[in-house]
């Protein structure tokens, strides 16, 4: 980073885009954050708000802002995935078409795993590379809006003259509040209902999930490789994958996560047991929840994507990644997932979102 450095980070109020805010700022950035509702005023960041959607929305709202670097975290799930390629697709292309004019350097692309998975519609279909994936595997034979999100980024590159650097995360635990994909919140929201009925913390996912190995991605360390592949040459131009840098089996983490939330274990029985099922009714057992204990909301689709969680934990495939390239190339920061799940608990607990 220089004096001259300003980010953008886009979709700030997200998982990601909380964590890059954390980043940058403590490490003296000036800081532009964009989403469509602004986030909590806060020292050395300057919120603006606009439709990711709208060409027109992004100029008027960028205009004349001296951004050097871009950090785009932001997504729109679709009801299909030709949409999801429209739409995704084209908030990159109009995000860059919008800073046309503006002094960027480098643009960082959040992306994930459905990378070498395949997208919802197609989710673990046809052939797949062996794990643990690697950044140099071709595409697949499928259309994905990753993929459209690439190339729009590419393309921008080359036209406008900027650096870039892609990162495809696992599922990432962070703090954030109305994230579509939240396992961290989702796993403590459904440890905070199965207490207060009195019930263990059933593990939603398969018999895959219970006894493979796997990895996740903190937000905290997706954010540091973020800014090092912003500011380093060895992150110009290149796709990484992140994750924490270590593996786990849930049949090892489930118990130890239940113990951190105050309630009973249950692990893989003989089918899944999905969160959408289990959780069905608990509308009214968490608005309970937050009365008692005095909780900031009240709104159980905002803390708990069941969905999401359940997609997680019930794949039938292993999935983990490969993080040699990133380290080969110096970014070398490791979290320990056990330590990752505690600290996010108790920042959980701290902003009163969970008893």
């Amino acid at each position: 980073m220089t004096d001259s450095s300003h980010a953008l980070v886009v979709g700030a109020t997200g998982i990601a885009g909380g964590a890059l805010l954390d980043r940058l700022v403590d490490d003296g950035w000036e800081v532009t954050a964009l989403s469509r509702r602004p986030g909590p005023a806060r020292p050395g960041v300057t919120w603006r708000s606009a439709d990711l959607r709208s060409r027109d929305a992004l100029t008027s709202t960028l205009r004349g802002v001296p951004v050097t670097h871009v950090f785009f975290t932001a997504w729109s799930r679709q009801e299909t995935e030709a949409e999801n390629i429209a739409v995704n697709g084209g908030m990159v292309r109009d995000l860059l078409a919008a800073l046309a004019e503006a002094p960027v350097r480098h643009v960082a692309l959040m992306t994930g795993l459905k990378h070498y998975l395949g997208p919802f519609e197609a989710y673990g279909q046809g052939e797949m590379p062996d794990t643990p994936f690697h950044e140099d595997e071709p595409r697949l034979d499928v259309d994905n809006f990753y993929y459209a999100q690439e190339d729009e980024l590419f393309a921008a590159a080359k036209r406008q003259g900027f650096t870039w650097s892609v990162h495809r995360s696992h599922t990432v635990l962070g703090h954030a509040v109305g994230n579509a994909m939240n396992m961290g919140l989702t796993i403590a929201v459904a440890a905070a209902i199965s207490r207060h009925t009195g019930r263990p913390l059933v593990f939603p996912g398969s018999e895959t999930q219970w006894n493979g190995l796997t990895d996740v991605t903190d937000a905290d360390l997706l954010a540091s490789q973020m800014a090092w592949a912003a500011t380093h040459p060895e992150g110009a131009d290149e796709a990484f994958n992140t994750a924490n840098g270590d593996v786990f089996r849930w049949r090892w983490m489930w118990p130890r996560i239940a113990s951190d939330l105050g309630v009973e274990a249950e692990g893989f029985d003989t089918a899944p047991r999905p969160f959408e099922q289990q959780m069905a009714d608990a509308a009214p057992v968490w608005a309970e929840i937050v009365e008692k204990h005095g909780l900031v909301e009240p709104d159980l689709a905002r803390v708990a994507s069941w969905w999401h969680t359940d997609a997680d934990l019930g794949r039938d495939i292993e999935v983990m990644t490969d993080m040699s390239k990133s380290r080969l190339a110096g970014f070398v920061e490791h979290h320990r997932t056990r330590d990752s799940f505690s600290r996010l608990f108790e920042r959980y607990r701290a902003a009163r979102l969970i008893p």
